[in-house]
């Protein structure tokens, strides 16, 4: 590969300055096309298995919620933070109890996902 340098007259430089113009977009225009912008970060390998867990019990949740409540009829926030701050297993399975009392299920079904869910919280 070689590199050097072409001399060039003024003509050839030099575009015809005619045909340059300068676009403004008009004041209270909108830009079509934005570019969207994310924010990456690279965890450790410890972290990133910390947070696989989280959303793998995070996702069983959203799925046993969806059965339990088939069909849809209201919106249910379940806190995982929330249940891991309570002290004690009987305060954290009333204050589920206390949650899912409007689900249709029988009473065996929603202590089971109790139980699991207790189980599932534990470990993270």
């Amino acid at each position: 590969m070689q590199c050097g340098l072409e001399q060039m007259n003024d003509t050839e430089r030099s575009p015809n300055r005619t045909n340059l113009r300068v676009n403004f977009n008009e004041k209270g225009s909108e830009v079509k096309e934005r570019r969207e912008k994310f924010l990456t970060a690279k965890y450790g390998s410890h972290q990133m298995s910390l947070i696989r867990k989280r959303l793998a019990v995070e996702m069983w949740l959203y799925d046993e919620l969806q059965k339990l409540f088939d069909p849809p009829t209201e919106a249910i926030d379940v806190d995982i933070d929330e249940i891991l701050d309570m002290d004690t297993d009987e305060i954290r399975r009333s204050h589920l109890k206390r949650l899912l009392s409007v689900c249709k299920r029988p009473q065996s079904d929603i202590s089971k996902f109790i139980s699991d869910l207790l189980d599932r919280a534990k470990t993270l």
